[in-house]
């Protein structure tokens, strides 16, 4: 085990709790839990569970490398989500309440057919974040400019997390 991670396991916590890699909550062993590499680990939400499930070591490191999110480090985006209309001011409110609960956010705004959002790449990505979105109701722009927009700012999201991730001095990794 790398002293990085013996440090991530050895942090101050509450009797019964073990750090989530991704947010640094504390939470109890067996929420949304996972083994990796012979090592256990837990996570606040589902969300913070997938971020680690995609790129492990930028949460957990190497021996001898630290990982970014070890060190603090966040990544943050500022994005600008177009609507294929206003929203209704109730579905407004829950779109507020649902991306706000989203671990990583750091500011949302809502002004007519606009979403300016800010976030810590670390914690959520924007494709997170549209799913979200949908599953509360909001109709993303749907013309093909707006497409091919989030589409390219998925790939060069995932580019950059994969660019953070320490990687390993043993064999070539694989794709995820």
């Amino acid at each position: 085990m790398s002293q990085e991670t013996r440090e991530l396991q050895n942090t101050p916590r509450q009797e019964g709790t073990i750090r989530d890699p991704v947010c640094g909550m504390q939470v109890t062993p067996d929420r949304n839990a996972v083994t990796y590499q012979q090592m256990h680990f837990a996570f606040c939400s589902t969300q913070c569970r997938e971020r680690f499930l995609a790129n492990p070591h930028l949460y957990i490191g190497h021996p001898g490398s630290k990982a970014p999110a070890q060190g603090g480090k966040e990544v943050l985006k500022h994005r600008r989500l177009k609507l294929d209309e206003a929203l209704p001011e109730n579905l407004a409110r829950q779109v507020l309440a649902a991306v706000n609960a989203m671990m990583g956010i750091r500011s949302i705004r809502i002004e007519g057919d606009t979403i300016d959002i800010r976030y810590d790449l670390l914690q959520v990505t924007e494709a997170q974040i549209e799913s979200v979105l949908a599953g509360v109701g909001a109709m993303l722009d749907h013309c093909w400019s707006e497409r091919l927009r989030r589409a390219f700012v998925h790939y060069f999201e995932e580019t950059e997390i994969s660019s953070l991730e320490v990687q390993g001095s043993g064999p070539a990794r694989h794709s995820h």
